[in-house]
């Protein structure tokens, strides 16, 4: 069973940083490792939006609100992914949840939620 679970959310103050992990299971490698794998968040009363993906040639793309800022990454080892995120602001607060298509279904984690303070 195809299964993606994110950790690694937390409380920071601005400035701070938190790295996210995105863990998969059931993901042949074959199929982990061409597979564009997103970043998703979600603020209260806002709708869900893109902040990271890596696509299957390794490039990156990024948020406006968030380039130069936050940093995805696989690790195709271990089949997970990243998100490393500095300099976190309040408007970054919210749940986290990564994303991806395998085997040709969408597929999302259950999110980690990040509280930044001023």
């Amino acid at each position: 069973q195809v299964q993606l679970r994110e950790s690694g959310g937390g409380s920071v103050q601005a400035g701070g940083s938190l790295r996210l992990t995105c863990a998969t299971s059931g993901i042949i490698t074959s199929v982990f490792n061409p597979t564009t794998v997103n970043w998703y968040r979600q603020a209260p009363g806002e709708q869900r939006e893109l902040v990271a993906q890596i696509t299957r040639a390794g490039s990156e793309i990024y948020a406006d609100s968030v380039k130069d800022r936050f940093t995805i990454s696989k690790d195709y080892a271990k089949k997970k992914v990243y998100l490393q995120m500095n300099g976190l602001k309040p408007d970054d607060a919210g749940i986290y949840y990564c994303n991806g298509r395998f085997y040709n279904r969408d597929y999302w984690g259950t999110g980690t939620q990040v509280t930044v303070s001023s």
